[in-house]
């Protein structure tokens, strides 16, 4: 629990977030054999450097043809197919599995056709319906270097990947490194007084003296403070009033320890923290905060004053919220003359 008495200051933090970027570009190959795999891609479940991950391939096939083979090739030097492929340092596919496909059916990894950095995918050769197509696989380890690889998609009317491909494709992919970003959100209380507080705003609080000139037993002096209260404490906040009574010299008005209505007349010092009529002073709550005002000063025309109370409370986070105190004084004829006063304070407490 923290105790914050009158103001306190906030402090904002704003985090900018860095993310990972994977830039996948799409790369044409122009040999004289074979279709150009559209829509081609792939994506990775991670970026990060030697991750095991899911890659997911997609393309399109342009046409109907007879499908027997697919092959999936990752490369470090050139995504064209007709040229040598350097496999990337550290890349792995030798334990791929081939979790699903779509578009087509029967593939499996022919494994004595795969190897490290090639997948070949096999199945009776048989018509391909024209559309897309997508390749889910799992167990693949990335790249053990930051920078760009290269990915082949190669389609075959054989089984075994033999012969001219007839459609083809290439794509960029990168690695890259992860970065932390991290900020800290603090706890904070806010709590300001002020005779006036216009707009909620504890920048533009006014005053610290409330002055109710003379008093008669005929009539009741009234006067009003503000306070606003936010926290961002997860149970929330309270207000405790804490002070005495007004006092000259030996001689008291004696608070309501209990609450009562305003009795010209008789010698009372009370407050609540609502808009009452008798008389007309103070307002209720505003704001979109979800504090509340405790039962005991709640009550229109009721008054109360015991140092120690909780005058206002809020059991979650709590946006901005103004109270407004009211406070009624009345004299007996026999009260002694002199010039009374006291100090109020208004402590705000959290409850993260």
């Amino acid at each position: 629990m923290h105790r914050f008495t009158f103001r306190l200051q906030r402090l904002l933090l704003w985090a900018y977030e860095l993310m990972p970027i994977v830039l996948i570009v799409l790369l044409n190959s122009s040999v004289s054999y074979g279709l150009e795999l559209t829509n081609r891609s792939i994506a990775i479940s991670s970026t990060l450097p030697s991750a095991t991950a899911n890659y997911s391939v997609g393309f399109d096939i342009g046409a109907n043809e007879t499908l027997g083979s697919i092959m999936v090739q990752f490369c470090s030097n050139t995504p064209i197919i007709y040229i040598s492929c350097t496999a990337p340092a550290g890349f792995n596919a030798s334990s791929a599995v081939l979790g699903s496909q779509t578009g087509i059916s029967g593939l499996v990894i022919d494994s004595a056709l795969s190897n490290q950095y090639t997948l070949v995918l096999s199945r009776s050769p048989s018509l391909a319906t024209a559309g897309p197509v997508t390749l889910d696989f799992t167990n693949i380890i990335n790249p053990s270097t930051v920078g760009t690889f290269f990915g082949r998609i190669a389609t075959y009317a054989t089984s075994n990947a033999s012969g001219s491909a007839t459609d083809i494709g290439g794509i960029a992919m990168a690695i890259t490194n992860s970065y932390t970003v991290s900020a800290t959100v603090p706890p904070y209380l806010l709590l300001c007084v002020g005779v006036v507080i216009p707009n909620l705003n504890c920048a533009q609080a006014q005053g610290n003296l409330i002055n109710f000139g003379n008093l008669t037993p005929y009539s009741t002096a009234a006067a009003q403070s503000q306070m606003v209260i936010a926290t961002n404490a997860f149970n929330g906040y309270s207000i405790e009033v804490s002070g005495n009574t007004m006092t000259s010299g030996n001689n008291i008005l004696p608070p309501l320890n209990s609450g009562q209505t305003s009795l010209p007349g008789t010698s009372q010092f009370g407050i609540n923290l609502v808009a009452n009529n008798r008389p007309a002073v103070g307002l209720n709550p505003l704001g979109a905060g979800t504090g509340y005002v405790t039962n005991a000063y709640a009550q229109p025309n009721i008054y109360k004053f015991s140092s120690g109370d909780i005058i206002a409370e809020s059991n979650q986070v709590s946006s901005y919220k103004e109270y407004t105190i009211s406070y009624i004084l009345n004299i007996a004829k026999n009260q002694p003359p002199g010039v009374y006063t006291t100090t109020i304070s208004y402590i705000g407490m959290a409850y993260f």
